[in-house]
């Protein structure tokens, strides 16, 4: 999608507002360029010498017009408000709804925290759009209605309105793509700049060194230099812009203040109406300003809007909602059929006709050397990935046909990548659901050995704890993750290494747990803990993403 459909999608979101707006413009517009009209009259009043009724009374509406043209400015202002929280609302939620179905092969490459930063540019579209509708639409308004009120005067004022607005589109014209693209370049180097400093704050630690911290000071110094050029070349646009403003005004300074003058000499004009028209002059030559000076502003909503759409645009997991198709059972089967997979940028299949099937309340363990596609297997298995081909089943039923948000209620996952959030421990393990009873929770936190932990914490549960757990060590990491995932009961549980980093002793009474036949799941787990061996019973060992068999 172009930046410029983007911009017009915006605006149509809130159409209703945003008529109400040029509405108030169109009235404001009129009313402030009927008073150099009032002016000129009053003016023709003072050259009789004399004070009247008619003259207050011209005073009287003039004033009254400048104060009505302010109210309408409050109102405008109200709703462009309303405006930038809609906006900020809405970007919020889009991403917030987004990023965790956004598909796997779409951030296969990228960095999902750094591709978040584009949220801030939200701000960006919220003060300029509120900007550009106050204040550049009004001044193309004034501009056009003020050309509109020369024309009155003389016939001559049409063509050499005609003659400017040609000029100020031929303008626009000229330097838009470039400016537009400029800018992109710009803000490409900007997020550039903002996730290494994100890299340098991630990997602090490492970065103490004399070496590192040299690297991480040079690399910097390019991607500046970098941005600094596409800045330099962003400004040129806008200093040509500039230029060509400056002749535009040199040009409808003279031309209006000669034509005016001529008609004045050839009393064609009296002295009023050129005061006036001079007025006239004045507000279109202040609209002209404002309206370049909102061009550059429009570059950049249109960039913020085109970096958005890095988020927006990827593509979302279907799901098949409005399907006949329900998981009602307790007890799942799941199977697989010559199952392929291959990595986006991968020469061979990571995984090659695999087959296999898990029958209901059973565990089974993943085995296998590094590389040989276990943790793709169970990311299948949980629906993470798609299959590049072969098809997989869930109670003899092609998973397709199910909707992944059910199958995801029925399902528990822990992956090497999972963390606590940013929140309360409690917040970390129900995720504030309603349904969950503080007696569960007790419970749950005993098995997995976290009890004597939070106990030795000042505010026990209601621990606040940063993204990542920083504050406590791995292990209590790692239990937290697993009671997160398992605190609603899961019908299928996928863990991959989830107590690595526990003690062997605490990790054992934890696996005693999770494979006692009273649990309600199916397990399916990937671990070097030889202690799996002993409580599965079933062991898939995979060879270069093939099935091994004995």
């Amino acid at each position: 999608m172009k930046p410029l459909e983007r911009f017009k999608n915006l605006i149509l979101i809130d159409k209703q507002d945003i008529y109400q707006i040029f509405l108030y413009s169109i009235i404001a517009g009129l009313i402030s360029l009927s008073l150099p009209l009032g002016i000129q009259s009053i003016i023709n009043f003072i050259q009789a010498g004399k004070v009247s009724t008619s003259w207050i009374v011209l005073v009287f509406i003039v004033v009254i017009g400048v104060a009505f043209v302010g109210i309408l400015k409050i109102m405008q202002f109200r709703i462009t408000e309303n405006l930038q929280q809609k906006i900020f609302v809405r970007s919020s939620f889009e991403f917030a709804y987004r990023f965790p179905k956004i598909k796997f092969n779409q951030l296969y490459d990228q960095y999902p925290p750094e591709l978040a930063n584009r949220f801030f540019d939200t701000l960006t579209v919220q003060k300029g759009v509120s900007k550009l509708l106050l204040d550049s639409s009004g001044a193309a308004l004034q501009i056009i209605f003020g050309i509109t009120l020369l024309s009155l005067y003389h016939s001559f004022f049409i063509f050499f309105g005609i003659l400017l607005l040609v000029l100020l589109y031929l303008i626009f014209r000229i330097n838009f793509n470039t400016g537009l693209q400029t800018s992109l370049k710009e803000s490409k180097y900007k997020y550039k700049i903002a996730h290494w400093l994100q890299e340098i704050a991630r990997n602090h630690l490492s970065f103490k060194s004399n070496t590192t911290f040299s690297y991480s000071l040079h690399k910097n110094d390019r991607l500046v230099a970098e941005y600094l050029k596409q800045r330099e070349s962003h400004f040129h646009v806008l200093l040509k812009q500039f230029i060509q403003l400056t002749g535009f005004k040199i040009l409808l300074t003279a031309g209006l203040l000669i034509i005016g003058g001529l008609l004045v000499i050839n009393q064609k004009m009296n002295i009023g109406q050129f005061v006036a028209a001079e007025i006239i002059i004045l507000s279109i030559i202040t609209a002209v300003e404002k309206l370049f000076s909102g061009l550059e502003l429009f570059y950049d909503v249109l960039t913020s809007l085109e970096k958005l759409g890095a988020v927006v645009d990827l593509e979302l997991e279907e799901d098949a909602e409005n399907t006949t198709y329900n998981i009602d059972k307790d007890s799942l089967t799941i199977e697989l059929q010559n199952v392929t997979f291959k990595y986006p940028d991968a020469e061979k299949e990571t995984l090659n006709k695999v087959s296999l099937t898990i029958q209901p309340k059973q565990h089974t363990l993943i085995d296998g050397e590094n590389g040989s596609g276990k943790t793709t297997l169970i990311r299948l298995l949980a629906r993470i990935l798609e299959p590049t081909t072969g098809s997989i089943f869930i109670n003899n039923t092609n998973y397709k046909k199910f909707s992944g948000s059910k199958y995801r209620s029925k399902i528990g996952v822990v992956t090497t990548q999972e963390m606590p959030f940013e929140g309360t421990i409690l917040e970390n393990i129900t995720c504030n659901n309603p349904a969950i009873k503080m007696e569960t929770v007790f419970e749950l936190i005993d098995k997995l050995k976290l009890t004597e932990i939070i106990k030795a914490l000042p505010k026990g549960l209601e621990t606040q704890i940063s993204s990542e757990g920083k504050q406590i060590n791995a292990s209590t990491v790692q239990k937290i993750v697993l009671a997160r995932c398992i605190i609603n009961q899961p019908n299928l549980l996928f863990l991959e290494n989830p107590l690595d980093k526990i003690d062997e002793q605490n990790s054992k009474e934890i696996l005693d747990f999770l494979c006692d036949e009273k649990q309600p799941w199916t397990l399916v787990v990937v671990s070097k803990n030889n202690y799996w061996k002993q409580i599965c019973k079933q062991t898939i060992v995979l060879n270069q993403g093939t099935i091994k068999t004995n």
